[in-house]
Formats: structure tokens, sequence, C-alpha cells
């Protein structure tokens, strides 16, 4: 059975002990834990190895989650999961406009931790051989096997996020999605309002400064006021009647 190596960044030994001896125990998974005591540890060590997962605490020494997400996602589109004992919607949408995947609220079960982390993986493939067809909108490809996006040939790197929500809106094209289903469809469980009320906005909007030609004008993925959004190709944009008409 092949390993999948999990980095864990924690100030707290109790709570690395725990997540390491948990999460290397999960029965049909394979997962080798390399912990680190700081944010600033947790970089020097994702840079030195080979990770598919990153799981991080907010609150640590030197750097906090947030600088150290920040980090690595200049680096990689490694799934990342934030730890936070601040649950407000403000730091929980700031971890997604760094680049996070998810993230659980503290103290949280391990059996929740669990399931997060292998739904994580299994977004970005890691763990499921996908088997559906790539969608084609346009100029844009999206391949679920190979995990790889295009626009007109060019390759665009998303977090398992960002693509597992395009794939989506790609293979569903013209039908209009709200956020709760969005949300419940890319992240595998009920909408919380308040809390997560704003996370499906951020992933579009992170998704629109990727794939558009101009962001705020966008041409593939379309709000629809009051509603949510859908995803259409260029040319189904109304033409600009002549000047004069």
């Amino acid at each position: 059975m092949e390993r999948y190596r999990i980095l864990i960044a924690d100030d707290d030994p109790n709570i690395r002990r725990v997540l390491e001896t948990s999460l290397e125990g999960v029965a049909g998974a394979s997962y080798e834990v390399v912990s680190a005591r700081d944010g600033l540890e947790a970089v020097r060590l994702f840079r030195e190895g080979n990770f598919d997962l990153v799981i991080l605490d907010v609150m640590m020494p030197y750097i906090d989650g947030f600088a150290a997400c920040r980090a690595i996602r200049e680096d990689s589109d490694v799934p990342i999961i934030i730890l936070t004992c601040r649950d407000g919607p403000d730091d929980v949408v700031h971890g997604f406009k760094l680049g996070a995947d998810d993230y659980v609220v503290k103290p949280f079960r391990i059996g929740e931790l669990t399931a997060r982390v292998e739904a994580v993986l299994r977004r970005a493939g890691r763990l499921s051989y996908r088997r559906e067809k790539p969608a084609k909108v346009g100029e844009l490809e999206v391949d679920p096997v190979r995990h790889r996006v295009t626009m007109g040939g060019r390759e665009i790197h998303l977090t398992p996020m960002e693509f597992e929500l395009l794939y989506l809106l790609a293979t569903h094209k013209g039908e209009v999605f709200d956020r709760a289903t969005l949300f419940r469809q890319v992240w595998g469980r009920e909408y919380e309002y308040g809390r997560e009320t704003n996370l499906i906005d951020v992933c579009v909007r992170r998704l629109r400064e990727k794939i558009e030609r101009d962001p705020s004008n966008p041409e593939y993925i379309r709000t629809v006021r009051g509603v949510g959004y859908k995803i259409e190709g260029p040319s189904a944009r109304p033409a600009t009647p002549p000047a004069g008409l």
C-alpha cells in the first residue's frame, strides 16, 4: 500500500502527538506523518520534503499558520487544512483567500479531522483514480484524470478545492448552482450560514483571477444575482450593440 506523507504544524506537543498517532493508525489508509513545532519549521520541512497534505495550526510562534500557508502556496498546490480556534467568518475566509482547502475548528474530534483529511486527499486525486472524462468549455479544458487545467493550451495551477469547484461547473455548462449546493458538492458537507457565507465567493474570485483574461469582467464563470454561479463559454456573452442603437 502506498504511503501518503502529511506535514502537521502545531506548537502544542500534545496535539502533535495525538494527530500523529491517530492519522498513522487510520484503518484502510497509510499515512506517514512529519511534525513541525512552528510556522518557520513547517515551511522549511515542506521545501525539503515531498508531502501530499499539510495541516497548519493558525496560532504558532515565529510565523503563524496564515503566513505559512501563504509561503507554501507560493511553491505548491498541495492540499492545506487550517486548524483554528478562531472560527469567526473573517478568519476562515482569510485562510481560504490564502489558498487553504479546508479548515477544522478546535476543539475537534479526531474522527472529524480524519474525515476531512480523506476528503481533501480524494479531491486532490491522491486516494482514488478518477475516471471522469475531461470537461471542455470554450478554450478551457479540465482533465480530472491528470488533475490538469488548461486555457488555450496554457496550463493553470489550481488548489484541489479550486479544481473541484471548476470541474463541477464545467461539467454542467449553463446550469446555475446556488452557494449551498456548491459547498455541499465540493466540500462534502452542509453549508453553515455565517461562518461559510463567503467561502464560495472567495473560491470563485481566485478561480477568475487564474482563468479569466479580465477577472472583473468574466467570460466564463458568471454570477447570477440572487442565486449563485454558472459557467459558460465566451460566445455566450451577448454582443455589444453598435453605437447609436
